[in-house]
């Protein structure tokens, strides 16, 4: 066969490409390797090719190509001419012409991968077997055979085709990211990056392999010199050094971890925790390559920076969070060639002092701002890779988990706030639910567990480096505005609550450095026990509140002493609370009676009246609810809303003297209330008839003013008997007559109103007086009637021996005569009141001297009786009460008023 032309044989050498039979196309280039030279034909193979052909059958090929031992390896055989033998060498040519070969030219080639036609058409074969058949998987088996062959074959493995292969068909292949090859290699950085790790952390069960996806996908990814940027000195871009050295791309990577931080904190937290870094790469044994030392330092110290900031953007506020934050700055430290921070549970029961190594002072208010703003700036002092740093964020980080481990919530941003702001009520309202917290949910009987929360309190304040702090320099804790006493007292308040009371006194009382004041420490004892009572719901002293307040007021003895004038106080509220639940009592519907209801009560004297009402007959125990009033006024009950002036001897005696006659009218209108008139009258009588004139009084001092005693010696008087009164049990020497008898009372309590009453009362007072009079003489006159009907009959119908009824001559029976009762019955008039009317009576003159005439008449009333009565006097109770009331007033004060004195001498002898 004579020689074939040129055109034919580059005809055939398509047709064979295009039915792929390569073995053919291999002696056919074998034959004619001067017309189809490398580039010629690999273009026919990237053109004309089946893209869905496998590798390994064409791979030999391009092999011998690239070695140029295509005609030597090759065993000479026929080519089968048949398909272009009807084909003239000009049809050849036009179709030749309207083949249109695919370029081996590459837009981002280097001048010396130009040069290169097997590099070329393996980058340009891959993309297209990718693009027209989606065969990603079988790429490995094109380009692995030549890694060897150029560096820009094994670059481009690595950082195009290995990451985009692991995303879609290793890693997720259930959620393939739909971009080609091609357009993957043709993305920018930030593009690049958002497709490999669209898919990491987004689930649950994909977050242990986080830092398998930074490993394999962007490790390998970042080993291409397109993906860097060198800015010359003369601030135009550069792809040559020297010049600052960026990374677009790994800039997404920064942002992307910061990112995570703040919306999922624990992909950021595993993505640093599992990943060693930009040095930790994953090129699947493909290839080793490094970085230039610029470029790796720069990756290390952006990837420091960031992971700084995604400590401070973790907005959760857990113990689990807190670790996965420390994790962080372990890790850091650890790429730092830093000595390793401890674990937080091992740093809090240490408590490390915080140092600041090279005097930076990053604990200023201005710096506040960055724990938000600019994480990833050069400017940014809180994340520059620095021991500094470092410490700062572990200490912050440790302190924030002291909070949250007690139960108080905090995030490191919140602890850096209160370290770099400083602000004094931020700070208090931390430290009291920090302290709360500790007191609500501690146990009860571990003195270790307070002791280490004591530690850890003041810790906050100082960071424990209190000494080293220049002193001009202010303590720059969590809680550095708060003075030391503040935290121990709150810590004191807190033992005391739960019951530490051994522990306090041997660090508050018996320690030979006290923490405290005496002052400032009884002062917190006396609050705590008043806390204590105040949230008690029982008023039995031996139980719950109550208990826990007396075991507080006796639990240091040498600061708060039985004598001291807080703990008799303490003590006279404790007995009064106690005295009243022996009672049942209700000051609301369906509301039991608490202890602090008593102590914060406007008139906690009332509360007696309560007990009266809800306790029948409880007004016999006078004597018990007069302690209670004493013990109320001795715990200071009764001062609300007054100064708390030290009082007088004679002020506390005269207010001792009105919350006595206060409870004793209380018993005297419970008793009227229930009936028993005997128990009120024996009251007033005893009682506030007896204490009217033992008040004290102290020189130019107005005395207090008793409006309850003779309210309740008025209302005994106004009493009147019904069936329902409870009878007396024994009548001694008064009348047998019992409405006498009651008439009698009455006028006694009457009498006692008038001594005691202020003057614009007597009025009324008065009125009563004589209407009760009125029906004493009526009661009198009728027993005198039946006195003489039972005499007559006895003397006439009765008499033993049956004497006549005719009297003797020179005796004469008078019927008309009254009695001696009736002889001695001058109406009561204002002169029969007590010798402790004199005084009350120079205050009143203007109320007696209205009431002149009426007197001077009674008066005169009286001499008449006198004088028709008979000699013989009989003396009664209610005549020596009489005359007791009257003969002072008459004899002292009645020439004032011209009144003029009865001479009972005369009319007895």
């Amino acid at each position: 066969m004579p020689t074939p032309s040129a055109s034919r044989i580059v005809l055939l050498a398509t047709y064979l490409a295009t039915k792929s039979d390569i073995e053919s196309l291999t002696v056919l280039a074998t034959h004619h390797s001067k017309v189809l030279r490398q580039d010629l034909l690999l273009r026919i193979l990237l053109t004309c090719l089946p893209e869905t052909l496998p590798p390994n059958e064409y791979v030999p090929l391009v092999q011998r190509l690239a070695s140029g031992s295509l005609e030597t390896d090759v065993e000479p055989r026929e080519v089968d001419w048949s398909s272009v033998q009807d084909i003239t060498d000009d049809e050849a040519a036009k179709k030749i012409r309207k083949l249109r070969l695919l370029p081996l030219a590459w837009e981002k080639s280097s001048r010396t991968e130009s040069e290169d036609p097997v590099s070329l058409f393996l980058i340009h074969r891959a993309r297209r077997v990718d693009d027209e058949a989606g065969l990603l998987a079988q790429l490995p088996d094109l380009i692995v055979p030549f890694l060897d062959h150029a560096p820009c074959v094994r670059t481009w493995m690595v950082s195009v085709l290995l990451p985009l292969l692991r995303r879609n068909h290793e890693y997720y292949p259930h959620h393939p990211a739909a971009q080609t090859l091609s357009t993957f290699d043709r993305m920018d950085g930030g593009a690049a990056v958002d497709l490999l790790l669209s898919e990491t952390g987004a689930r649950q069960e994909d977050l242990p392999y986080v830092g398998r996806d930074l490993r394999g996908l962007i490790g390998p990814w970042l080993y291409n010199n397109e993906r860097w940027v060198r800015r010359g000195e003369n601030g135009h871009l550069s792809e040559n050094p020297p010049g600052p050295t960026t990374c677009s791309g790994w800039e997404r990577v920064l942002e992307w971890i910061t990112m995570q931080a703040s919306k999922s904190w624990t992909v950021a937290v595993r993505a640093i925790d599992q990943w060693d870094g930009p040095g930790d790469v994953d090129l699947g044994g493909y290839a080793s390559m490094w970085l230039e030392d610029d470029e790796q330092e720069y990756l290390e110290q952006r990837y420091a920076r960031a992971a700084l900031a995604s400590a401070y953007l973790i907005p959760e506020a857990s113990v689990e969070a807190l670790t996965g934050v420390n994790n962080i700055t372990t890790k850091i430290m650890a790429l730092l060639d830093q000595d390793p921070c401890p674990t937080l549970q091992v740093a809090s029961s240490m408590l490390p002092p915080y140092s600041d190594p090279k005097g930076e002072s990053l604990l200023t208010a201005k710096n506040a701002t960055y724990m938000r703003n600019d994480l990833l700036t050069e400017s940014n002092p809180l994340t520059v890779p620095n021991e500094t740093s470092t410490q700062l964020l572990h200490t912050l980080t440790l302190s924030a988990f002291i909070l949250t481990k007690a139960g108080v919530p905090c995030a490191v941003r919140r602890a850096g706030e209160l370290a770099f702001l400083q602000d004094e009520r931020e700070q208090k309202a931390e430290a009291t639910k920090f302290i709360h917290s500790l007191s609500n949910n501690g146990p009860k009987s571990d003195d270790k567990y307070w002791i280490r929360a004591r530690n850890e309190l003041l810790w906050l304040r100082d960071w424990g480096a209190e000494e080293a702090w220049d002193s001009i320099v202010p303590v720059q804790g969590v809680f550095g505005q708060l003075k030391k006493e503040f935290l121990e007292v709150e810590c004191l308040k807190a033992f005391l609550s739960n019951t530490r009371y051994s522990l306090a006194r041997s660090i508050y009382e018996d320690a030979p450095e006290k923490p405290l004041d005496a002052d400032v420490l009884r002062d917190t004892i006396v609050s705590s026990a008043m806390n204590a009572y105040d949230n008690a719901s029982n008023p039995h002293r031996g139980r719950g509140g109550l208990l826990k307040c007396d075991d507080i007021i006796h639990a240091f003895p040498q600061t708060l002493g039985e004598d001291h004038p807080a703990s008799k106080r303490i003590e006279a509220l404790l007995r009064a609370t106690h005295a009243l639940s022996e009672y049942r009592l209700t000051l609301k519907k369906g509301e039991p009676f608490t202890p602090v209801v008593l102590r914060v009560h406007s008139d906690p004297i009332s509360i007696i009246g309560k007990v009266l009402e809800q306790n029948p007959k409880s007004y016999t125990r006078i004597q018990d609810f007069l302690e209670i009033g004493a013990n109320m006024l001795d715990a200071g009950l009764l001062a609300h809303g007054k100064p708390k002036l030290s009082q007088s001897t004679i002020e506390q005696a005269q207010l001792r003297w009105i919350v006595e006659n206060r409870i004793t009218a209380m018993c005297v209108d419970a008793a009227l209330t229930e009936d028993d008139f005997e128990t009120a009258y024996s009251y007033v009588v005893n009682r506030l008839a007896a204490d009217s004139s033992g008040l004290p009084a102290k020189p130019n001092s107005t005395v207090l003013t008793d409006d309850y005693s003779w309210k309740a010696a008025l209302q005994a008087g106004k009493y009147r008997r019904t069936a329902r009164t409870i009878k007396p049990t024994h009548i001694g020497t008064a009348s047998g007559n019992l409405d006498v008898r009651h008439l009698e009372q009455r006028i006694e309590c009457l009498a006692t109103a008038l001594r005691i009453a202020p003057p614009a009362t007597l009025q009324e007072i008065l009125n009563v007086f004589r209407k009760c009079e009125e029906e004493l003489n009526a009661a009198v006159k009728v027993e005198e009637e039946q006195e003489l009907a039972w005499d007559d009959q006895g003397d006439v119908q009765v008499m033993p021996g049956a004497f006549s009824s005719t009297v003797p001559a020179g005796v004469v029976r008078s019927t008309k005569a009254p009695s001696s009762r009736h002889t001695e019955e001058a109406p009561m008039s204002l002169f029969d009141l007590s010798r402790a009317s004199i005084t009350r009576a120079q205050r009143n003159l203007t109320a007696l001297s209205s009431l002149q005439r009426s007197e001077n008449a009674r008066s005169d009333e009286i001499h008449g009786d006198m004088e028709d009565g008979s000699g013989q006097q009989r003396v009664r109770k209610r005549d020596q009460f009489r005359e007791a009331a009257v003969g002072t007033l008459a004899s002292g004060v009645g020439w004032l008023i011209g009144a003029q004195p009865i001479d009972r001498a005369g009319e007895r002898s």
